[in-house]
């Protein structure tokens, strides 16, 4: 009898690295933010292009909010980005 184990792929590979911790309370926020921007955005009679302008972010950077993108933004660029637009409309 053989004590040789089998091996496969996911057993030859190297551990992760631990995966940054992600606080539910922080992603729900940022999600709500994020409505609350979009929504906004979407009512606002602006072109996307002059929303980023007055926001200071490059077209592309609100666009990536608009696809839904969350993981691209932190609390703090969301609440800049709700003022602005806030000021907007």
């Amino acid at each position: 009898m053989s004590t040789a184990r089998l091996t496969t792929g996911w057993d030859l590979r190297e551990p992760s690295p631990a995966a940054p911790d992600l606080d539910v309370r922080e992603l729900e926020k940022r999600s709500r933010l994020m409505r609350v921007v979009t929504r906004r955005i979407a009512l606002s009679d602006l072109p996307n292009r002059e929303i980023a302008q007055r926001a200071g972010i490059p077209t592309q950077r609100l666009s990536d909010l608009l696809a839904g993108k969350i993981e691209h933004f932190s609390v703090e660029e969301l609440e800049t980005l709700r003022h602005s637009v806030e000021d907007e409309t």
